[in-house]
């Protein structure tokens, strides 16, 4: 039974995807829904591309295991960057009337930089989509019994064949239809889970007031490693593709600020009923926490709530997982054909430009497939993806933003010189504080090389 609703949602999604397709005539609507969506809609559009596999999933499994200090990164750091992005971001980028935020990089700092930074960008994206398709392959070996390779194989086709058909219409529709399901489900379960929300306070005053500390140890590889956790989501994924689609999308530059400012509310409040949810599963069931942590609550409800209650959450978290990975494949695929391609074909029609994107929608699922099947958890797969932008795109986009006298050659160094100290003390010398050194290695070298540039 359960099965057969799972299936019936998933045919749903595919249908919506078909239906989306009618509405893409331009390059534009492929990419941006022509820049047309209202507030409604594109605040469940900003909120369902942050809440996926890593939230419900790994953020939860996180907060079992190490209390409200361990989940700082996401969903803190995650509604912080769509606050951040309304206060911030989402005016000044919506006035430029860019395609990408490829297109940021070339119109401030030209041709060169857009090649770098393009490159990146679309590099960051392959752990995040890898780590959704994880998802969806973990939730269907557990509902349907099959391997997990053949679950990640069966999800990525479903997100493949929407987001091909109808871009980001088709997004911006199954993440509508998504995020409603995504509340009324996870509040569904929750009801469930507390006997009608009468255990919810007692449980959460059973925990040590440690396990809800949100302040690091008073010492300073604690604090750095804190300020890590805030800022690997909350600032590098200011820079990426997907937030900017959302912000462009809107139908107005109101609209792009206060659907960024909503959704990140949204987003913090319902990202803390998985946090709840954990800790029902540590109490009541701790022997779940012995068994792979990221297959803890859709465990522990499959074994011991109601069908409806089961329907509920795992047509939340299918939804939940779809609408993330919809968005991420689109977004570097969008940034591959506008910036990486398309400038070396002259005389590429509109109708071209848009099956160009679509093909490249293809190629990008097929590189993510294989970080899928690499082994990584979706915790690991996620924040290395963020921390790529912030040590390499970050300090370029707020400076030419915010800063006059911007040029390339300081960008240029910015980027490289972020990217490479964070990949040799990532994963060469396996440092703790890979993250802060390559964000300070690209901001020490935009100001320096612009001092140098004045000269």
């Amino acid at each position: 039974m359960l099965l057969g609703f799972i299936l019936l949602y998933i045919l749903g999604t595919l249908i919506l995807g078909v239906l989306a397709s009618t509405f893409v005539k331009t390059s534009k609507d492929y990419i941006l829904a022509g820049r047309s969506l209202p507030l409604y809609m594109a605040t469940f559009v900003a909120f369902a591309t942050w809440f996926g596999s890593e939230t419900v999933l790994g953020a939860s499994s996180v907060m079992a295991k190490e209390g409200l200090i361990g989940v700082i990164e996401d969903p803190f750091g995650a509604a912080l960057c769509l606050i951040l992005i309304g206060l911030f971001f989402a005016k000044p980028l919506y006035r430029m009337n860019l395609l990408t935020m490829g297109d940021f990089y070339r119109v401030v700092y030209g041709r060169k930089v857009e090649v770098v930074a393009s490159l990146m960008m679309v590099f960051s994206y392959f752990g995040w989509i890898g780590a959704q398709m994880v998802a969806i392959g973990i939730i269907l070996q557990l509902l349907m019994g099959i391997p997990q390779v053949w679950g990640i194989i069966l999800g990525f086709g479903v997100v493949l064949f929407y987001t091909f058909l109808g871009g980001m219409w088709a997004i911006s529709l199954t993440d509508f239809l998504q995020t409603l399901i995504i509340i009324l489900g996870l509040v569904a379960v929750l009801y469930e889970v507390s006997s009608g929300f009468s255990q919810l306070m007692p449980l959460i005053a059973s925990q040590p007031p440690e396990f809800y500390r949100l302040l690091p140890e008073p010492t300073l590889k604690d604090i750095l490693l804190y300020l890590s956790a805030w800022i690997t989501i909350g600032l590098g994924s200011i820079p990426q593709q997907d937030v900017f689609q959302r912000v462009m999308s809107s139908r107005s530059e109101r609209v792009a600020v206060l659907s960024a400012l909503l959704g990140g509310i949204l987003y913090l409040t319902v990202a803390l009923i998985p946090l709840i949810l954990a800790i029902f599963a540590r109490v009541k069931h701790p022997e779940l926490l012995e068994i792979d942590p990221q297959l803890m609550l859709p465990t522990m409800i499959k074994e011991h709530a109601s069908l409806p209650t089961k329907v509920f959450f795992f047509g939340a978290l299918l939804s939940a997982i779809m609408s993330t990975a919809s968005a991420a494949v689109l977004a570097p695929a969008s940034v591959l054909s506008e910036n990486l391609i398309k400038p070396y074909i002259k005389g590429m029609s509109d109708r071209q430009f848009l099956w160009l994107t679509r093909f490249s929608v293809l190629l990008i699922s097929f590189i993510s497939l294989l970080f899928a099947l690499s082994g990584e958890s979706i915790y690991h797969l996620v924040g290395s993806s963020s921390a790529l932008s912030l040590v390499s795109l970050f300090v370029p986009l707020v400076a030419g933003l915010y800063f006059k006298g911007s040029n390339p050659v300081s960008a240029m160094a910015s980027i490289l010189s972020g990217f490479l100290s964070w990949v040799l003390l990532e994963y060469v010398f396996q440092s703790e504080f890979a993250l802060l050194v390559g964000l300070a290695f690209s901001l020490a070298s935009y100001v320096l090389f612009g001092i140098v540039w004045k000269r």
